[in-house]
């Protein structure tokens, strides 16, 4: 499922800056996991980023972890920041949050909504005629107040470009990894998610986890399986082998890919495959052919017309590009 990927606004001199905008009772885990991307990694990684936080009227701010969060910017933090993170908020903002993300995002400021965050954008019209990712429980009453969106409690962020929406707070970190992918290539956005001991960055196109069912077994997790696979994307493996690594059979573990990742297990394993390609062609000088065999596709002519499906370029550009 494509996403909408225009051209990133050219960036201010010095870091850039994202500011989270808080709210009372705020859930922390989105908050914490935007920090962990954009915040600082030691000496080793290039810092291009710098992060903040402002509220509506700082202070000192109730969490739903139960204990408070000091806040010192209010909404004028909001008029030089790069990006603007909304990770939680009203349904029905206040003018003068309203005013404040109106007016970032009419300069140039990119606005990222998740969770309860997304009525902010909805509320400007800035969704309006667009694709957005909600989560479920939310889904009905933005289509109630907000006609002219157009929700989907499927996948687990959208990205315009100008605006982006992730509908859990589980998909923070993915969508603040695929801003750092967009800004910096994929070898900078695996080496902060390496730092974190994040799981392999999600695409937006892949799925929300659904409702947890009240009754019957839960799914077991697929985490163990697709780590074997992160470790040995340089061997031939079929769906048949997953399976057989998984214990069952090729169609209950194509049902279950499905289910809680959006894409069939092959899908899934040449979208790795392809991220690795990227990495090696933005970190070293090793020759195409070197590079197919090390990810798992065989040889350069598999590798450049998978690449180019995918991208749209060659790896020979791409290579230009980033390096």
């Amino acid at each position: 499922m494509p996403l909408d990927c225009p051209e990133t606004p050219p960036a201010h001199p010095g870091p850039h800056r994202v500011v989270a905008l808080v709210a009372p009772d705020q859930e922390l885990y989105p908050v914490t996991s935007a920090s962990a991307v954009f915040g600082y990694h030691g000496p080793d990684i290039p810092r291009y980023y710098s992060f903040s936080q402002c509220a509506e009227h700082p202070g000192s701010l109730p969490t739903t972890l139960g204990v408070p969060i000091q806040v010192d910017r209010g909404l004028e933090a909001l008029d030089d920041a790069d990006t603007v993170i909304i990770a939680s908020w009203s349904r029905t903002p206040s003018p003068a949050v309203l005013h404040a993300v109106s007016r970032a995002h009419a300069r140039g400021a990119r606005i990222v909504a998740v969770w309860a965050g997304i009525f902010v954008p909805a509320a400007l019209g800035l969704l309006d005629g667009r694709r957005a990712s909600v989560h479920w429980e939310l889904s009905g009453e933005l289509a109630a107040r907000h006609p002219r969106v157009i929700p989907d409690d499927t996948v687990i962020y959208v990205d315009h470009g100008d605006v982006a929406t992730a509908g859990a707070s589980a998909a923070t970190l993915d969508l603040c990894l695929h801003q750092v992918l967009r800004e910096h290539g994929a070898a900078h956005a695996m080496r902060i998610g390496r730092q974190l001991a994040a799981g392999p960055h999600r695409e937006g196109c892949q799925r929300q986890y659904p409702p947890l069912p009240t009754t019957g077994p839960m799914p077991d997790s697929l985490a163990p399986l697709l780590e074997w696979l992160i470790s040995r994307l340089h061997d031939q493996i079929t769906v048949e082998d997953m399976a057989a690594r998984s214990g069952v059979s090729p169609r209950t573990l194509t049902r279950q890919f499905a289910d809680q990742l959006g894409v069939p297990p092959a899908r899934w394993l040449l979208e790795r495959r392809l991220a690795a390609t990227r990495a090696l062609l933005e970190e070293t000088d090793l020759p195409v052919e070197t590079i197919a065999t090390r990810v798992g596709l065989s040889s350069a002519v598999n590798l450049r017309r998978r690449f180019h499906n995918a991208l749209r370029t060659t790896p020979a550009a791409y290579r230009r590009s980033f390096r």
